[in-house]
């Protein structure tokens, strides 16, 4: 009888262990959102859960009471060492080797059983322990940290986010979370269109039909303009101002007379906030030397932030046909896996 009774006491402590580990392995939050997903198993479970402190209090409490009385058993017939020895193998088995194994099918079904009887007993319990919590911290504050100290902690806490398996963030969210706190990191002339590769035009070059197609097939808006060398910027020319630019003239008459500055080595986030503060959308890249090197617009820096390329040529966002096909094109393939033929949509649905 004394060894049943052992052995039972044995038993209650690991089986007290495995539900208080089985509670805390998920958070209320996320029971809350099972239980409302119709998940039977996670409702039974957030009964005794939502009792939050007090459910802990309980449990830690069983578990000392179980194996305390484990401990007097045993050494109320064997010798000292041994109740010490088999104590301490309970406790590893309890506290170690349980806690590393994975929560199996078996614990969630075996802490939903239980977990209406605690319960019950939490609702009388609750209001004893809750008072007890509130006269300690209101004599000794506790303050609990988030374990983030600076942004490369938060920029972990997203990589590790990404691989959760209950993550229920998107990727391209998390990746848009992660660039927004990272792209400061990088300079201007990393991300700086080279100076080769600028399309600038020349203050006295006459407006006509042929500049303007040129400047149009670029795919750019807004242009240096230099005069003489083309080192020397002297203004910069928006695509938009050459629609009403029907009686000829020169480029000059057309630019704006405003040039901004920005060093290569100066943080994308320095250049975003220059062109937040100063209003304009096209900076000059310069050396240390003042060379001109390139530049950077606006575009270069939300694309950085955003992971690709903000103009698509695919997105009519100004033909009302195109937009409604693609919406229809979406929702099928919501709705049914597939994504709708492309002859579905009419040669006049295109846009030219």
């Amino acid at each position: 009888m004394h060894t049943f009774a052992t052995a039972l006491l044995a038993v209650l402590t690991l089986l007290a262990v495995s539900l208080q580990r089985t509670y805390a392995h998920y958070p209320l939050k996320e029971l809350k959102h099972r239980a409302r997903q119709g998940n039977q198993l996670a409702a039974a479970i957030l009964k005794a859960v939502g009792y939050g402190h007090s459910l802990r209090a309980v449990m830690w409490f069983l578990i000392g009471i179980s194996s305390g009385a484990f401990f007097v058993m045993v050494a109320a017939s064997r010798p000292f060492w041994l109740a010490l020895c088999l104590s301490a193998a309970l406790i590893w088995l309890g506290f170690v080797w349980l806690p590393a194994a994975r929560v199996t099918r078996l614990s969630e079904r075996l802490a939903a059983w239980a977990a209406p009887v605690l319960a019950r007993f939490l609702l009388y319990v609750h209001p004893i322990v809750d008072g007890i919590i509130r006269v300690i911290r209101r004599h000794r504050p506790i303050s609990l940290h988030t374990g983030l100290y600076d942004r490369s902690d938060l920029v972990d806490l997203l990589d590790r986010q990404q691989v959760a398996p209950h993550n229920r963030i998107e990727r391209v969210q998390l990746d848009l979370a992660r660039r927004a706190l990272t792209f400061g990191d990088d300079t201007v002339g990393q991300h700086m269109i080279p100076r080769r590769a600028v399309k600038s035009v020349a203050a006295d070059e006459p407006l006509g039909p042929i500049v303007m197609d040129e400047l149009h097939a670029s795919g750019h808006s807004r242009f240096p303009v230099y005069d003489g060398k083309k080192g020397n910027v002297v203004g910069t020319l928006f695509l938009r101002d050459l629609l009403t630019a029907t009686h000829g003239g020169t480029v000059r008459s057309r630019m704006k007379e405003e040039v901004s500055y920005i060093h290569e080595d100066q943080s994308l986030q320095d250049a975003l906030q220059a062109i937040l503060k100063t209003h304009h959308q096209l900076f000059i890249v310069v050396n240390s030397f003042e060379e001109y090197v390139g530049i950077i617009t606006i575009e270069d820096i939300l694309e950085t932030i955003i992971g690709h390329p903000i103009i698509d040529e695919f997105d009519q966002y100004g033909d009302i046909r195109a937009v409604a096909a693609r919406a229809a094109r979406q929702e099928h393939q919501n709705n049914h896996g597939l994504t709708l033929p492309a002859e579905e949509t009419t040669s006049h649905d295109r846009p030219e």
